[in-house]
């Protein structure tokens, strides 16, 4: 049945043919925390497969945004009772196959629930968490809060093999044969509709770099802004897609330093539109401290722009084998100057002979289909 199910999501959702035996579509409920706009959750795992599996949405916060009416959602309030109270409704409302958290807080809290409900307990037997991030990126709180679902859960899938190696020896131990690595992927289908009508001449005048992210200290935003004082011209752009708690002081360091008018904060922008920027921008540049495996770079590169990555493990997965990808010490202002400075010397055609190769790089190991066969296996394992 698994590999039947993977056939299923290589072909991402196509009908049965004639001669095709029928295949039962798999009941999944995936627990998160947000249903919005940037929720890879959502974005990879719901929303491209509400034809392929008969999918719910159990969510902590309430929904910042419409879903399909294919997918079933219980929504939070943003309480705890809010939360088991719509966790309480899904579990009622179907018997599942899987059921998928994503999440420290929702993991340890599914578990509560299940606990508290002898008659419930018997779903232990269908979960699967998802490590979304690399072990020193985690509170301890999250840390121990994952615990039960490390130590416990059927099967425990890390979003990538850097992510998976960042973990301490008697962490993987304690998961031992009910780990499985699944990388991270975009969804190319998505990002071609966003950006077919987008311009691609970025020969305009100006030369665009551009980050995307959340404005928090892990993804050294600061850094960047010191780069691009150190930049040679007064006609770069730096633009930061996100939010986070540092965009009010990252406006100030901006001001202070003479840059506001070479530094755009944009806040969150629909998803779309994120894809649209990544393909009229001349540069994308990520001086992140900690990553799981990130999205927002395979889908930079998935519109053909050149990326320009610091230096760590994940970055590096994703680069693996490949010479085009630089790569900068964490935190050296001085080095991502540098690199911003040779890509604005290049030509144009030079900078889309590199971003065409981003772009093969992305599709040929990053797609949806990939990964979704990928879990597809990991399910039919609980079968």
């Amino acid at each position: 049945m698994g590999e039947a199910l993977a056939i299923r999501s290589n072909e991402a959702g196509r009908a049965v043919g004639k001669h095709e035996p029928a295949v039962q579509r798999l009941r999944v409920l995936q627990v998160i925390l947000v249903l919005g706009q940037t929720n890879s959750q959502y974005n990879q795992h719901c929303l491209p497969l509400r034809e392929v599996y008969h999918i719910s949405i159990c969510t902590y916060f309430k929904p910042k945004l419409d879903h399909p009416a294919e997918i079933q959602v219980f929504a939070g309030d943003d309480t705890l009772r809010g939360f088991f109270r719509a966790l309480d409704g899904a579990l009622a409302a179907s018997e599942y196959d899987v059921i998928h958290a994503h999440a420290p807080h929702t993991s340890t809290l599914l578990t509560l629930a299940l606990l508290v409900r002898p008659r419930r307990w018997r779903l232990r037997r269908k979960l699967v968490y998802t490590v979304r991030d690399s072990f020193h990126d985690y509170k301890l709180r999250n840390k121990l809060l994952m615990l039960p679902a490390l130590a416990f859960w059927p099967r425990v899938v890390f979003c990538g093999h850097a992510a998976q190696d960042s973990y301490p020896s008697l962490w993987k131990r304690l998961i031992g044969r009910r780990a499985r690595v699944v990388q991270n992927a975009a969804d190319l289908d998505r990002v071609d509709r966003a950006v077919a009508g987008a311009v691609r001449d970025r020969n305009g005048g100006t030369f665009e770099v551009l980050s995307v992210g959340r404005l928090e200290s892990v993804k050294d935003p600061l850094t960047l802004l010191a780069a691009l004082r150190r930049v040679d011209g007064e006609r770069v752009r730096l633009k930061f897609v996100g939010a986070g708690s540092m965009q009010v002081q990252l406006a100030g360091e901006a001001r202070s330093a003479g840059l506001e008018n070479r530094v755009e904060l944009t806040g969150l922008i629909p998803r779309d539109d994120v894809f649209v920027r990544f393909a009229s921008t001349d540069l994308f540049v990520s001086a992140s401290r900690g990553e799981g495996l990130p999205v927002a770079v395979i889908e930079a590169m998935a519109t053909g722009c050149p990326v320009v990555l610091s230096d760590i493990p994940p970055h590096r997965e994703l680069a693996e084998g490949v010479d085009f990808v630089p790569f900068v010490a964490l935190g050296d202002a001085e080095g991502f100057a540098r690199e911003i400075d040779r890509f604005r010397d290049m030509s144009p055609a030079e900078r889309r002979a590199i971003g065409q190769k981003c772009q093969d790089l992305a599709r040929s190991r990053f797609s949806l289909p990939v990964m979704h066969a990928a879990y597809e296996k990991v399910y039919g394992e609980l079968r």
